[in-house]
């Protein structure tokens, strides 16, 4: 991998950050788990009935439990997981950082940058950055799977979820459209 160092003369305290509060991500896995929980066991219950299986007050009462203990145990165990991990990115002067939740890090110059795009909606948006070449892209040291990509036309982009990250994803589209207008 070559590295294209940019020579940029400006302030050093010119960086935005955008980090996905452990909070917010904990209530977003929480109500996602809940809403296929509630699903998956109101399909188990229907099946029940329909194979003859008749489901008495106790029966009720267990799969409620169940309706609220278990998304409470996989958001926090998720939570857990990932604690350290969860994504973020950073502008400055010299280019973008970026990691994508559970990802190694990944630094672009602005001058490696051929597009950058959201797609997705609500808390599930991801931030698409596709370098102009791939040997603009330089992984940082961390800990981690690969960054996140995606192979599209044989162009390779990275992907970061974007949509728990605060400020929101208007902030990031509005900084990147002030640091590379005519890419974003």
């Amino acid at each position: 991998m070559t590295s294209h160092v940019d020579q940029v003369l400006g302030p050093t305290d010119d960086t935005v950050s955008f980090i996905q509060p452990r909070a917010m991500f904990c209530v977003t896995v929480l109500w996602v788990v809940a809403a296929v929980w509630a699903v998956l066991l109101a399909a188990f219950l229907v099946l029940s009935m329909v194979f003859g299986a008749r489901p008495g007050p106790e029966d009720i009462v267990i799969y409620a439990e169940l309706a609220l203990i278990v998304p409470v145990v996989v958001a926090a165990l998720a939570l857990l997981a990932l604690y350290r991990r969860l994504g973020w990115l950073h502008t400055s002067v010299h280019g973008i950082d970026f990691a994508a939740t559970g990802r190694r890090p990944v630094h672009l110059p602005w001058s490696g940058i051929a597009s950058v795009s959201l797609s997705g909606w609500g808390p599930f948006t991801e931030l698409v950055v596709t370098p102009v070449g791939d040997d603009y892209a330089q992984e940082l040291d961390g800990s981690g799977l690969a960054p996140r990509t995606r192979h599209r036309g044989g162009e390779l982009s990275y992907v970061v979820d974007v949509g728990l990250m605060s400020p929101g994803a208007d902030v990031l589209l509005a900084e990147l459209h002030r640091r590379i207008p005519s890419k974003v």
